[in-house]
């Protein structure tokens, strides 16, 4: 993953749409970047109060709203009732596939999509600012014995 890594490149996401660059924003930036999963608001806040327990969770859920309006961080439906927040990363995207059973949540890139992204701009005049590509069903482990991989939605 490529997310913004040093602190002028955040100060300068930040400051660039016209907004201050406080601490708290800056901690939870860096939890999700040294995140090595997908972290729900409650995950952030837990992690953020280990490090400042002046940090209250409305803070937490206006700081990833505002990270995700602004393309620092993006939400992903793993198959819960809430989101789930990665450090966003334009350079290498990827999506995600959720175990309805466990919860086992693989990611995986896809050349096939960005081309598929790219030729829609192409032929159809678009400007495609944000791709979301999640899967649902069961992994090895939970698959039903003697199904198959696919079943049509």
């Amino acid at each position: 993953m490529q997310p913004v890594t040093s602190g002028q490149e955040l100060a300068q996401a930040v400051r660039s749409r016209g907004l201050k660059l406080t601490r708290q924003r800056r901690l939870v930036l860096e939890i999700l970047e040294n995140s090595r999963g997908h972290l729900d608001a409650e995950m952030v806040f837990t992690k953020a109060r280990e490090r400042d327990k002046r940090v209250g969770i409305a803070t937490i859920y206006r700081t990833l709203a505002l990270f995700k309006r602004i393309g620092l961080a993006e939400e992903h439906n793993l198959g819960e009732d809430h989101g789930h927040f990665e450090a966003a990363d334009k350079e290498n995207p990827h999506f995600h596939f959720a175990c309805i059973k466990c919860g086992k949540i693989v990611e995986f890139e896809s050349p096939q999509v960005m081309r598929l992204a790219r030729s829609m701009c192409e032929k159809k005049g678009l400007r495609v600012v944000e791709v979301s590509l999640d899967f649902r069903g069961y992994c090895a482990k939970c698959r039903p014995a003697g199904t198959g991989c696919a079943e049509k939605p």
